[in-house]
């Protein structure tokens, strides 16, 4: 008999774990790219509306597989989790709704200016419509965190009869650890772009692009970079401390720590053992964990003995979590070796550029893992301390969640890998172009001269 309950948990997973890739591109390539277009409107430099052109197809394209993969997670809520809407109808459906009134027609409406605006209205028209745009990307971001993070923290509603009501919608909003997962997030989605903009740009160098357009937008995408992710280093540490506070059992299972202590070390690296509570063949820094959450070397963390019964699985908190600093770091560390190398040697070495390749989806990973340590480290809760999964989930047989998880695995594979596949076919595209339009008069004797904004939609001004 296969368990409707484990099956649709895995399959939420999925699905947001496949959504997640896009809202986490789309939000700050918004803003990118009004960044782009504020400098083409400041400077007339064509190379800026290279740049441009280039990463709003990427923008169409992740826009609309976030689109379609978020209605599918949607339907899930009455699907596989009536319980969920049933109990907490009354304050996930109104926030959910303020995100379509306030982004997503936000987004939607003015995603075909931005798109296909270049020259049918005048060009502060199409700059706001891609300011909107932007805005609309945080705006559906900032709604969507707030009821994740309700849900982590709840606050301003009582329940009644097993229903829960609201009382204050300013606490709802602007719960406990809303502040911390908006920032957290915000800059999650400025490194993943980052990293995207860097790692094709050096993919377009590599291939033997010597045009402008790949190299502003990779020494933007790397100083940018240098910038956010020490500065995600910090909001982490406070979203940790305010996570300690909050879900205790949490920082448990992500630092290992099987019994309460004083002084507790950090632990790099180890294998939780749950059936003996121990860590096996651990790596650690004496005191280090009690230093970093409590300031005081000495200070006492709760360990999971505390919470028997009320604590997520240790191992996938616990290695999630690993990821996520892992792979931050590396982040911060390239960020900063190649703004380096780009600010004092003015350029990349091939070594480095190859580097940038291998990390173009390292946002993602980081991103994911990440998404994994709040929501594992919830459980047993759904809503933390109000409704436990088990009593949410739907009663339909497991053989049916287990046909369409399939179905769902193998459209995201595909689809997957067809937006990749498609990411580096632009770039290739736009090596084969010509830095120049040679069939406007007077270019072929004369290619110092730019292409403009208003230049004819040919082949070779259309791709870069």
């Amino acid at each position: 008999m296969l368990d409707t309950l484990i099956l649709s948990r895995i399959q939420f997973a999925a699905n947001i774990s496949f959504h997640i890739l896009f809202p986490t591109i789309t939000i700050a390539l918004g803003w990118l790219l009004f960044y782009f277009k504020v400098r083409f409107d400041i400077s007339k430099h064509p190379v800026w509306m290279r740049a441009y052109r280039f990463w709003v197809k990427v923008f169409a394209l992740t826009f609309a597989l976030g689109v379609v993969s978020g209605i599918t997670m949607s339907f899930q809520f009455g699907t596989n989790w009536p319980g969920f809407m049933e109990s907490i109808g009354n304050i996930a459906g109104p926030l959910l709704a303020y995100e379509i009134l306030t982004a997503f027609f936000l987004e939607a409406t003015m995603l075909g200016i931005m798109l296909f605006g270049f020259h049918k209205v005048p060009r502060w028209v199409h700059t706001l419509a891609t300011f909107l745009v932007a805005l609309g990307t945080t705006f559906s971001a900032f709604w969507i965190l707030v009821l994740n993070s309700w849900m982590q923290t709840p606050a301003g509603f009582e329940m009644i009869d097993g229903v829960a009501h609201a009382t204050d919608w300013w606490a709802i909003i602007f719960n406990p650890s809303f502040p911390y997962r908006f920032t957290h997030m915000l800059l999650a989605s400025g490194l993943t772009v980052c990293f995207l903009v860097a790692g094709i740009s050096a993919y377009r160098l590599l291939k033997g692009d010597n045009k402008k357009a790949p190299k502003l937008t990779l020494k933007t995408a790397l100083l940018s970079a240098a910038i956010l992710a020490p500065t995600q280093v910090l909001v982490g540490d406070f979203h940790g401390l305010n996570t300690l506070e909050h879900q205790p059992q949490k920082i448990a299972a992500m630092e290992g720590i099987w019994h309460t202590q004083e002084g507790a070390p950090l632990v790099l690296f180890a294998i939780p053992d749950e059936e003996t509570q121990q860590n096996r063949f651990a790596i650690e820094i004496p005191k280090l964990a009690s230093l970093i959450l409590t300031h005081d070397p000495n200070g006492e963390l709760k360990g999971l003995n505390e919470f028997a019964g009320e604590h997520p699985p240790v191992a996938p908190v616990f290695y999630s979590f690993r990821v996520m600093v892992g792979m931050g770091m590396l982040m911060l560390l390239m960020a900063w070796w190649g703004s380096y190398q780009l600010l004092r040697k003015k350029g990349l070495k091939p070594l480095q550029l190859k580097v940038l390749v291998a990390m173009t989806f390292s946002g993602w990973v980081a991103t994911l893992a990440g998404w994994y340590v709040t929501e594992i480290g919830r459980q047993p809760y759904l809503v933390y301390g109000v409704l436990k999964t088990r009593d949410a989930v739907t009663t339909v047989p497991g053989e049916h969640v287990a046909m369409t998880l399939t179905m769902y695995l193998l459209l995201y594979v595909v689809l997957l890998v067809a937006y990749i596949k498609t990411l580096f076919w632009l770039a290739n595209r736009a090596v084969e172009v010509e830095e120049y339009d040679l069939t406007r008069p007077g270019l072929a004797e004369n290619r110092s001269q730019p292409l403009t904004e208003n230049s004819p939609d040919t082949r070779t001004g259309a791709a870069l």
